[in-house]
């Protein structure tokens, strides 16, 4: 905890609708270490994704961060997220945070091929031509151990399971090296032996990359299997935040 990558001080994110205002996050403070797992658990409807929506700017009206600072510790000194403009987010997001959701079939584009997406994200954030990036997702591919990837980056989104949809999705999200991954339920429709597998991934390409991951669920033996520090959301707030093994002591 003493190398934080983000620090989030008191956010507060809130709906403004016909019936009132709704408190989605409410004066929640986080840390996430750098190069370890932060599990952020609480039950359905208590602000997990909210909180991670936040962190890489993609609340929608009619909602809005309210107050309060998500602080980005880089290189060249502390950037504080939540004060950036579209323009700028959008630098910081894919090529230094990434974020994986929940349901793989709902983020991918059913009628481009898989490699055309991956594709689009690295030349989106990197100056390479499109052979070097089509080289880069069949390797991309062999890394989150998807099969003969010569000939499944020309595939489509439902040519794939369910678990390998989601190993695409880690693969586009790992496209530009990013520091953070955000993973919101990665495993949520999947089977357990496909959860497994996932979660093995996800621990392999943090020992490889030394990345921060944000692990989202309301599954405790997914934190407990994966997460170094936990913190436990409850009705939009923070109530408790630990490492792993001491909460489940």
């Amino acid at each position: 905890m003493n190398d934080p990558l983000i620090e989030i001080r008191n956010l507060k994110t809130y709906f403004y609708t016909d019936q009132g205002t709704i408190r989605a996050v409410d004066d929640v403070s986080l840390t996430i270490p750098r190069g370890r797992t932060l599990g952020l658990v609480g039950e359905s409807g208590c602000g997990k994704s909210v909180t991670a929506m936040s962190i890489v700017q993609l609340i929608s009206s009619p909602g809005r961060i309210a107050g309060g600072e998500i602080l980005y510790h880089e290189k060249g000194g502390v950037i504080d997220l939540a004060s950036l403009s579209d323009r700028e987010m959008r630098r910081i997001r894919g090529a230094h945070i990434s974020m994986i959701f929940q349901e793989p079939m709902t983020s991918l584009n059913p009628v481009f091929t898989i490699g055309a997406q991956i594709i689009e994200a690295i030349r989106l954030h990197q100056k390479v031509s499109k052979q070097e990036a089509r080289n880069r997702t069949v390797e991309l591919l062999k890394l989150v151990k998807i099969p003969d990837p010569e000939k499944r980056v020309s595939d489509y989104p439902h040519q794939f399971s369910g678990g390998m949809r989601q190993r695409v999705m880690i693969a586009m999200s790992l496209a530009c090296n990013p520091k953070l991954l955000i993973a919101d339920e990665p495993t949520t429709a999947l089977d357990v032996t496909v959860q497994a597998e996932i979660l093995d991934l996800l621990r392999e390409l943090q020992a490889e990359r030394g990345m921060s991951i944000l692990l989202i669920t309301h599954d405790l033996g997914v934190i407990a299997e994966v997460a170094h520090e936990v913190a436990v959301l409850y009705a939009a707030q923070v109530v408790e935040q630990a490492p792993a093994e001491s909460l489940y002591a």
